[in-house]
Order: C-alpha cells, then sequence, then structure tokens
C-alpha cells in the first residue's frame, strides 16, 4: 500500500492543451493536469479514486481499463497530481484535491516534477542504445521499462513531503508492453516490482486491451472500469473545443465516436469522415447482397494513405513509427468505421441480420490482420464478406 509518511494535517480547427514534454533522461509527456472533478463522464471511476484516497491507504499498483479515448491517461495525470501533492485535502464537498497554486501543481505544470514518470514507447527514441532508438515502435521495449519504471521504482523519492504518494508511475498503452500474452518477457520483467514497491509507490497500467496483460499483472492490481461518455458529457466536451464542422460531419462524428473524446479528435484528425463519403454508396450496395468491386480496393487504398502520412508523421517528430503497426492502426479505424455502421443496423428488426452478419465479417478480417495477411488482401476478403447473401 502507498501511505502518507506522516499523519495527514475542412475548415476545421482542434485546439490542443499544453503538452509537457522533456526530451531529457527523465522524458515526460503529458497534457497539463486537470483536476480530478474535471474529468468528464467518469463519475464512477473517480469515486472510486476518491474513496482509495480518504481511506488513507492507496494500494500501490491500479489498472485503468476501457475503450480507448475516454479520459484513462487524463484520469491517472490528474489522480497523479492530486496524490503527489501534500496540499491535497478533503475540499467543502469532501472532494480530495490538491491547492492549485501549489508549489507541486507548479511542477506538473511544467513537467518539471522528479517523481511523475511517464512510461511510453515513444521514450524509445531517446535511449543511449542505436538498436533501441532504430526499432521500429510497435511495443514498449524492455529496456524502457528498465530504465524508466523498475530502476526509479527502486529509489527513494526525490521530493520529501507527507503527500499520499512519494512516486507515480504511469504505463500508458500498457497492452504494448507485450504482444502476446503466451509471450510476455516485458510483463514478467515489472511482476516483481508491481508486487513489492517500495513504500510510497504507485503504479497505474492504462490500457483500452486488458485482455492483453498477464492474469499476473491482472491480480496484483486494483481495476478501474472507464466507460464511453453519455452524449451530456459528449456535448460538454464538445462545447470546451473549437471545432469547426459542418453540421452533417458533425453528426456523424458523434456517431462514429460512440462516447469517446479520443475517437472523435482522431476521425478528424484522420479524414474518417471523408472515407465514410467515400465508401458509403458502396456500402449501401452490399446491405442488398450486391457485390461492390470497388470497396475493397477503396478501404485498402485509404488505409494505406493514412498509414503512410502517420509515419511520416512521425519522422517529422523523430519518432521511428512502424509501417506494420501504422498499417494495424489504419486498419483498425476502418474496422471501426464498418462496424459503427452495422451497429445502427442493429435498432431496426429488418436489418438486424444484416448487421450481425456485417459485424462477423469484421471480426473475420480483424482475425486475419493478427494472422499478419497483407492489409489489402484483408479489405478485399471484407468487402466480399460484407455482400454474402444471408
Amino acid at each position: 500500500m502507498a501511505k502518507r509518511t506522516t499523519k495527514k494535517k475542412t475548415t476545421k480547427k482542434i485546439t490542443r492543451k499544453r503538452v509537457v514534454t522533456d526530451a531529457g533522461p527523465g522524458i515526460r509527456v503529458y497534457d497539463s493536469p486537470i483536476g480530478l472533478g474535471n474529468v468528464l463522464g467518469q463519475s464512477r471511476a473517480i469515486e472510486i479514486l476518491q474513496q482509495s484516497m480518504q481511506s488513507e491507504r492507496v494500494h500501490h499498483a491500479w489498472i485503468f481499463h476501457g475503450p480507448e479515448g475516454v479520459g484513462k491517461f487524463t484520469a491517472a495525470v490528474a489522480w497523479a497530481a492530486t496524490i503527489l501533492d501534500p496540499s491535497s485535502a478533503p475540499d467543502l464537498g469532501g472532494q480530495i484535491t490538491p491547492d492549485p497554486d501549489s508549489h507541486v501543481q507548479q511542477l506538473l505544470k511544467a513537467g518539471t516534477h522528479p517523481d511523475l514518470h511517464v512510461v511510453k514507447k515513444e521514450l524509445a527514441r531517446y535511449h543511449e542504445d542505436k538498436k533501441v532508438r532504430d526499432a521500429k515502435l510497435a511495443t514498449i521495449p524492455k529496456a524502457i521499462v528498465e530504465e524508466h519504471l523498475i530502476a526509479p521504482a527502486a529509489l527513494a523519492p526525490s521530493m520529501k513531503s507527507d503527500s499520499i504518494a512519494g512516486k507515480v508511475f504511469i504505463v500508458d498503452e500498457a497492452e504494448l508492453l507485450d504482444r502476446s500474452p503466451t509471450n510476455a518477457p516485458v510483463q514478467n520483467a515489472i511482476l516483481k516490482t508491481l508486487e513489492e514497491p517500495p513504500p510510497g509507490t504507485v503504479i497505474i497500467l492504462v490500457t483500452s486491451s486488458e485482455d492483453r496483460l498477464l492474469p499476473t499483472i491482472r491480480s496484483r492490481c486494483q481495476r478501474v472500469a472507464f466507460t464511453p461518455l453519455d452524449d451530456d458529457a459528449m456535448r460538454a466536451w464538445i462545447n470546451t473545443q473549437k471545432f469547426e464542422l459542418d453540421p452533417n460531419e458533425h453528426h456523424w462524428l458523434m456517431q462514429f465516436a460512440a462516447g469517446s473524446p479520443g475517437r472523435f479528435v482522431r476521425a478528424i484528425e484522420g479524414g474518417l469522415f471523408h472515407w465514410h463519403t467515400r465508401i458509403e454508396p458502396m456500402c449501401v450496395q452490399t446491405d442488398r447482397g450486391i457485390h461492390s468491386i470497388s470497396l475493397g480496393t477503396t478501404m485498402g487504398e485509404l488505409v494505406d494513405e493514412w498509414a503512410t502520412k502517420w509515419v511520416k508523421q512521425g519522422d517529422k517528430l523523430g519518432e521511428n513509427r512502424s509501417k506494420e503497426a501504422a498499417n494495424r492502426k489504419g486498419a483498425d479505424q476502418m474496422f471501426a468505421l464498418i462496424a459503427q455502421r452495422a451497429r445502427k443496423g442493429l435498432r431496426e428488426p429488418a436489418t438486424t441480420h444484416r448487421a450481425l452478419h456485417t459485424i462477423d465479417c469484421v471480426e473475420r478480417a480483424k482475425s486475419e490482420l493478427n494472422t499478419n495477411v497483407q492489409v489489402k488482401f484483408v479489405m478485399e476478403h471484407l468487402a466480399a464478406g460484407l455482400s454474402e447473401p444471408i
């Protein structure tokens, strides 16, 4: 348990929050922390974290799990900012919050707090070993976990205080610690740290694929579920942004995002509404059991164009992005687009069977991709399956 050391006395425009970066040895990449109570649409998760703090016995290992883009990482940083700050105390509503003007909060906003460690695969590009720097970023390398989690976790906190936690480690996209839960050397390497960390150490694994974490990892952690935002929370979030969107695009994005602000943003950045307009006429044909000759090719081309652009953007940022990982990300977005379209068909009895068939086709396509079938063939097979008579 992490305990206090002493008793508590288009024209489309996306406005980004300030991202904290430090390209030095302790690189951290995260948005400046928001208040834990300002995390939208996750009241149950925040309640669990508040109860943990109020007990003054915060567990040392956590898994924040749920769909992509619903606020898991944002909440992890917000919670870290609370438990690292000795000024954190109950407010008038009984919620534990830090003094926003405290020294610790200023350090966190500046990205210079020495005891908040954010572990991401992108840290590889700053590693002293050229092989690690040059490796394609498809997973979080073991060398990064050893340098940025295992080794610093064994050290005393740099700042001495009576905060709830002395050090916090956040592993983003923790499912990337290994490709397979049956061959998981990196996950196995952190087991001892998760089981017996030094007093005052809190480790948070953030993941959208909890099933890819070893059972032995999951059994050592407190689990906090994050869920898609409801429509009211999504609208509240959208109102904080400065999107300039056509009404048709806005409506489609709301449906596609399915309660995920992150997915909403990625859809804008990836031009997925354009994908929708390109393939929709062909998908209408497949709904009628008519095979569209161009659908598979078009889907494959759109994914390849997106993946190529994503890799080039990484090159500009100094990231050695994997084309394989890019293809998977792009294909996943196409699968999501097709599946989201099908889910609308589940609402009407007349289209339920076709919708279920479409979702089955998407699942088969995912399985093909996982067996390393080339994306263009996966998309051709998907297109053929979508128009099969049922």
